[in-house]
């Protein structure tokens, strides 16, 4: 059953990505992921169900790619684990353009559809503060108030440079550096009192 719900998931993420949220019809989706339409709402009862479960797997999916270690590598300092973390959510491989993609469709569609604004404010929230704790690492005397306010920047930034390296709009290395520098900014905030 695991194997088949992460299939239609997986499926799901590249019908999004490829052709918006707007453009998710579950007759298409079935037959990307192989399965039929029956299996697919049995699964997720509707598309509401789908699109969150989607969102979902794309958040755990980043978050599997930006924590992958070399278990044989020594650990991180916390500055270069921050900029890791981030760094890798700009790479130019397909799982990571689709699932960017298809953040950035959800966050688009969430604009309209309020149930789906609440769970992507709530995958943000848990985001930010997910920076937030890697800048207090590195920053360990820094007020909460201001590592959460820096880590909604770089969040936002970050989204922001995904979207216009994924549109063409700059390239993944301007993107990369643009987020490197966005990165000591902020740590030179929070390094001023």
């Amino acid at each position: 059953m695991a194997s088949r719900n992460t299939r239609i998931l997986e499926a799901a993420a590249r019908v999004i990505a490829r052709r918006g949220v707007r453009g998710l019809r579950v007759e298409e989706l079935a037959a990307e992921a192989g399965v039929s339409t029956g299996l697919i709402y049995y699964h997720f009862k509707d598309r509401t169900g789908i699109l969150r479960h989607t969102l979902e797997f794309i958040n755990d999916r980043a978050e599997r790619y930006t924590n992958a270690r070399d278990p044989e590598a020594p650990p991180l300092a916390p500055r270069d684990e921050l900029q890791q973390v981030l760094l890798l959510e700009l790479q130019d491989s397909e799982e990571v353009r689709e699932n960017s993609a298809a953040w950035g469709e959800l966050r688009a569609s969430a604009v309209f559809d309020p149930a789906l604004r609440e769970d992507l404010a709530r995958a943000t929230l848990v985001w930010v503060q997910e920076v937030a704790a890697l800048l207090g690492q590195v920053r360990p005397m820094a007020p909460a108030a201001k590592l959460a306010a820096a880590a909604e920047r770089l969040t936002a930034l970050l989204e922001g440079l995904s979207m216009r390296w994924l549109s063409g709009g700059v390239g993944i290395d301007h993107a990369r550096a643009l987020m490197e520098s966005g990165i000591e900014a902020e740590l030179a905030g929070l390094q001023q009192r």
